[in-house]
């Protein structure tokens, strides 16, 4: 028994040296033209005899990834297309876009030619569960995701589909903190935006009304907006009401979060965040600042700005990167304040699927996309915010227009908040949507409000997430 389960372990320490070596090979560990360690020095690391290495060895002599020199040692191949890494890439095509994912991958692929990246695009509106569902299938290896994408894994307990990565000191604390499980970094932080405003200077300028600064109130907001709004030509402002990256900013900044008692039981009748609602209500009533649209995204209000028919919308940096070329002169200015001046940042990240057989290429595919160099040309080329901070201070000659205030962001880092932390989950914020519109469009009284969410919010919170069901 004891000499077969020898033999076990043997073949174990033979497989691994095998995967690990041909791993490091596709993966450009070791250059082409390069050579292996020597065989004492893989005797030692796997805990393998000298014929066992050698017969490891000649494996990857068969698959064509090296060849044995004599007396000198074993040189790494050129792999032969069959023997090369193909990555399956996971990502929200519009994301990638407005991040310059193209240029980035080809910029990959010149650097390490035997590992092949193919974008595997994903559903925008079902992200999470299409996320999982791939990842479980073994249909892709790297992905992007965000902070409430991570959310959803933590909430549906599926981050064991996350592989651990090694932390990164360069990137910002606060766009690497959403992403830690324990000790361990599950999602590297690639590209980030809080939720800010954009405007168009020269509507301003027009009206005679002045640019928002950090001390505007909501309500200062909705007289100015009454200014800038022309009938029949432009609305004041406008934002895409049932995102869950708006509406719930009115909350996060009454200061209060909502929290059950210990009979797990809410009581939202005297709730400051109820008032922080009342705010947007009360914005919503003003037809001649905020248009009465159907919209089915934050898009549709992006294109209305982008058409000048809306002088403020609120916005993140990503939309910036449409403005590059649209001849609009534009700027950006923190959110107004209400008890606070909170807002929400969003996060865009890199995770490796825990269960790919190319865990080594994935994650070099993830340390390139969030190293100084690759970061540095998108904090040139595009209008993103990275999560490399040196990459972000760099200063040079501007390859685009950046609008005067675009690094405004520095100074408002203190208010950045997850969604997180309004002390709901993402599937009670998802349950509770349709009474807050019905509320906030006026059909629905505060006091109707306040009795269905405090039904609906403890039977939401037993669930996991609906959409990784």
């Amino acid at each position: 028994m004891q000499k077969r389960n020898s033999r076990k372990y043997f073949r174990i320490r033979l497989d691994e040296m095998i995967v690990t070596l041909r791993e490091e090979i596709v993966s450009g560990k070791y250059a082409v033209g390069g050579f292996l360690p020597s065989e004492s020095d893989l005797e030692v690391r796997f805990q393998l005899s000298n014929n066992s290495v050698r017969k490891g060895l000649d494996t990857l002599v068969a698959e064509g990834l090296i060849e044995k020199i004599a007396r000198v040692g074993n040189r790494v191949k050129s792999p032969r297309p069959e023997h090369g890494t193909i990555l399956k890439f996971g990502y929200v095509r519009a994301t990638a876009e407005l991040a310059g994912m193209d240029k980035l991958l080809k910029a990959f692929h010149e650097l390490y030619p035997h590992i092949q990246v193919q974008p595997v695009e994903l559903p925008q509106s079902s992200y999470s569960r299409a996320l999982k569902e791939y990842m479980e299938a073994d249909m892709v290896d790297v992905a992007m995701l965000n902070n409430n994408n991570f959310q959803d894994f933590e909430e549906g307990e599926r981050t064991v589909l996350l592989e651990p990565l090694e932390k990164n000191d360069e990137l910002y604390p606060f766009a690497t903190a959403p992403f830690l499980q324990g000790d361990s970094t599950l999602v590297q932080p690639f590209i980030l935006s809080p939720v800010v405003l954009c405007y168009n200077k020269e509507h301003f300028r027009e009206s005679g009304v002045p640019e928002p600064d950090s001390s505007w109130t909501w309500r200062d907001l909705f007289r100015y907006g009454k200014q800038l709004a022309v009938l029949g030509e432009r609305f004041g402002f406008y934002f895409y009401l049932p995102s869950r990256n708006r509406w719930p900013i009115f909350m996060l900044q009454s200061g209060e979060t909502i929290e059950a008692d210990d009979k797990g039981e809410y009581h939202l009748a005297a709730s400051k965040a109820v008032d922080g609602l009342e705010i947007c209500r009360e914005l919503l009533e003003m037809k001649d600042v905020f248009p009465v649209l159907l919209s089915e995204s934050d898009a549709d209000a992006e294109a209305l700005f982008l058409e000048g028919k809306v002088s403020v919308i609120m916005t993140t940096y990503f939309f910036l990167n449409q403005l590059k070329d649209a001849g609009i002169s534009f700027d950006v200015s923190p959110l107004p304040g209400l008890n606070n001046n909170r807002t929400l940042l969003i996060v865009n990240g890199l995770a490796v699927n825990s269960r790919t057989r190319h865990k080594e290429a994935a994650k070099l595919l993830v340390r390139f996309l969030t190293s100084y160099e690759s970061q540095l040309l998108v904090r040139q080329h595009t209008l993103n915010i990275t999560a490399h901070r040196r990459a972000m201070e760099w200063q040079g000659e501007e390859f685009v227009y950046r609008p005067f205030r675009f690094f405004m962001y520095r100074e408002i880092i203190p208010t950045f908040r997850l969604i997180k932390e309004m002390g709901l989950s993402n599937n009670q914020l998802k349950e509770m949507q349709r009474d807050t519109m019905l509320f906030l469009s006026g059909l629905q009284d505060r006091e109707t409000l306040c009795r269905k969410l405090e039904l609906l919010l403890p039977e939401a919170s037993k669930g996991k997430l609906v959409d990784l069901l």
